[in-house]
C-alpha cells in the first residue's frame, strides 16, 4: 500500500475523539506522523496516540485550550520541537451550542460566545501560529459544517455563523500562502456519528432531517477523513480556496 504522506508531520486540533481522532488515524494510515491537541481528556488522547503508534508512525498528544488564543503558538512550537517540522494543519477543534433562537430569553450567551472563541478565533490563532513555520507545499484544512452555507432549521444562528466565518478566512489565507504552494481548504461535513451530533439531535437522526438528503443517511467519519487525507496528499496540490461538502447532497 502506498504511503502518500510518509515523511509528513500533521497537527490535528481536537484530535482526542470523534472526527478529529478519525482524521488523525487516516493521516497515520497514509504514513504521516501526527500530533493531536486536546483540552481535558488526557486518557482519550493517549489512547489515540497509542493507536497511531501501532500504525508505525510517531505520535504525540498535547494539552491545549482552543479557546485561549495565546495557547496556539506554544502548541505549534511543541509540534515543531518534537517532530522537527510541520507540514499539515487540520483545524478541527470546535463545539456546537444549538437549539435556542436568538430571541429566546434563556439564550446561553456565555457558551455562545465561547463557541465563537473556539470555532473561529481558536482556528485563526492556530493558523497564524502555523503559517510562518509550515513547510512550503504544506496544507491547511478547516473542518467546517454544512450549516456554514445552508440553514435548514432554527436555533443554529451562532453555530452557523461561526462556521461561515471560516469560509472567508480560509479563502484569504489561501490567497496569502499560495505563493508558497500551501493549499488552504474547507471540508464541510453534514451530520456525523459524533458526540457533538448526539448532543444536538439526541440518539436518533430525525426523519425530517434525513429527508433533506438525496443520499438518505448520515456521513461516516471515514468518508470525511478520506477527503481530508486526499487534500493533504500530493493529489491535492492544485486544490486551494475550496469548500468541499461531504453531506449526501444536503446542500443541493
Amino acid at each position: 500500500m502506498s504511503k502518500t504522506l510518509k515523511g509528513k508531520v500533521a497537527l490535528v486540533t481536537g484530535g482526542s475523539r470523534g472526527l478529529g481522532a478519525a482524521i488523525a488515524q487516516a493521516l497515520a494510515d497514509e504514513g504521516a506522523d501526527v500530533a493531536i491537541s486536546y483540552v481535558a481528556s488526557a486518557e482519550k488522547a493517549e489512547a489515540v496516540v497509542e493507536k497511531l503508534k501501532a500504525k508505525g508512525v510517531r505520535a504525540l498528544a498535547i494539552q491545549s485550550d482552543q479557546a485561549d488564543m495565546a495557547a496556539a503558538k506554544p502548541l505549534v512550537d511543541k509540534v515543531v520541537a518534537h517532530f522537527g517540522k510541520l507540514d499539515i494543519l487540520v483545524n478541527n477543534a470546535a463545539i456546537a451550542v444549538q437549539g435556542k433562537t436568538v430571541d429566546d430569553p434563556d439564550l446561553d450567551t456565555v457558551n455562545l460566545n465561547r463557541q465563537w472563541q473556539i470555532n473561529v478565533m481558536g482556528s485563526v490563532a492556530a493558523t497564524r501560529a502555523a503559517a510562518p513555520v509550515l513547510t512550503d507545499g504544506g496544507r491547511i484544512i478547516f473542518i467546517g459544517s454544512l450549516f456554514g452555507t445552508r440553514i435548514p432549521v432554527s436555533g443554529v444562528a451562532d453555530y452557523a455563523g461561526s462556521k461561515s466565518a471560516l469560509l472567508g478566512y480560509a479563502k484569504g489565507v489561501a490567497r496569502d500562502l499560495g505563493r508558497r504552494n500551501i493549499t488552504v481548504n474547507v471540508v464541510q461535513p453534514g451530520v456525523m456519528p459524533t458526540d457533538m451530533a448526539k448532543g444536538a439531535l439526541g440518539d436518533e437522526v430525525p426523519e425530517a432531517l434525513l429527508d433533506m438528503h438525496p443520499i438518505r443517511r448520515i456521513a461516516t467519519l471515514e468518508e470525511v477523513s478520506a477527503l481530508v487525507t486526499h487534500l493533504s496528499g500530493p493529489n491535492g496540490g492544485y486544490m486551494t480556496g475550496g469548500i468541499f461538502d461531504v453531506a449526501g447532497g444536503f446542500a443541493i
